[in-house]
């Protein structure tokens, strides 16, 4: 391979396993966190796809302000922070809904916009576009009093209730193993997680986290060095390479192309016989354990392997 490529790390999920599902989707950063926008006020509700009807119906009380944003533009979170805070001056006047455009396409489509961020008022049910792009915070100000102008002439003038302030409940503590694994992944020490996951498997050999950390162990170090183009290019180029092709499917389960890996890998074990078909059906099933053997995308895929080999 040419120069090794720097690969993102995954999270890891409760159960001491790292969790890819979310690598297959985007997914909007937790308020508070590095690329999400600030902790939601008593005036402002972090919104989704399945719970965008509920603002739109509480529209028909109080103004909803709807803003449109994405976690790589900083000038849309400007203008949510913005939002934000005249949402708190205004006590509850109006409702301000922030919504990650590329996490939830069909909301934004609704709204038809075309960029972030992109702003929209709601009134009894009925979209007004306010502003695109950035906007002086003095220019929101006016916008928004004519906007409650309008909801006044319109008969909409109840309040919004402040959200009450929710305690997340701390996560479980993990296994001492486990979370060994889980910081040795946290601090780049793949060698070590590995360890300690084997060992909680050899401690308890039915510990299905340990052997999902194991797999996702594995799938992280042999992609850790990979260069993504290289190793594309080198399984078009022989798609009876089989080194070529466990490689391309690794980093397809890493990108979260899972149907991809799986479809490509079936099909070499159909053109392979003897060693080389049985190191790519042990490919298959370590991969099934990295999505679970509960994922959809699996038991499909299990259903074709069977097919293949039989």
């Amino acid at each position: 391979m040419s120069q090794p490529s720097q690969q993102p790390r995954p999270r890891l999920d409760a159960r001491g396993a790292v969790d890819l599902s979310a690598l297959a989707r985007p997914a909007t950063p937790p308020p508070g966190s590095p690329g999400g926008l600030e902790t939601a006020a008593a005036y402002v509700r972090d919104v989704d796809q399945s719970t965008f009807a509920d603002v739109v119906q509480s529209s028909a009380q109080h103004p909803v302000v709807v803003v449109l944003w994405a976690p790589w533009s900083e000038v849309s979170q400007q203008v949510a922070g913005d939002l934000a805070a005249l949402a708190e001056e205004d006590a509850g006047r109006w409702l301000l809904a922030r919504i990650d455009a590329e996490a939830n396409p069909q909301v934004a489509a609704a709204f038809q916009a075309q960029s972030v961020p992109t702003v929209v008022a709601v009134l009894g049910g009925q979209p007004l576009p306010l502003f695109q792009g950035a906007y002086p915070r003095e220019q929101v100000r006016a916008v928004l009093d004519q906007l409650l102008a309008a909801a006044e002439a319109n008969g909409i003038t109840g309040r919004v209730a402040a959200a009450e302030p929710v305690e997340e409940e701390p996560e479980p503590a993990l296994p001492p193993l486990h979370q060994a694994a889980f910081d040795a992944i946290e601090r780049d020490d793949l060698p070590a997680a590995r360890l300690a996951y084997e060992q909680a498997l050899r401690e308890n050999p039915r510990d299905a986290m340990a052997r999902a950390g194991l797999a996702q162990v594995g799938l992280m170090e042999r992609t850790s060095a990979l260069d993504p183009r290289a190793v594309r290019e080198a399984g078009a180029a022989d798609p009876d390479d089989v080194d070529a092709q466990l490689a391309v499917a690794d980093l397809d389960v890493f990108a979260g192309a899972v149907e991809d890996a799986f479809a490509r890998l079936v099909d070499l074990v159909r053109r392979t016989a003897g060693d080389e078909r049985e190191r790519v059906r042990l490919r298959l099933v370590d991969l099934f354990e990295v999505l679970g053997t509960d994922d959809p995308r699996v038991v499909a895929a299990r259903r074709a392997l069977a097919s293949a080999l039989y």
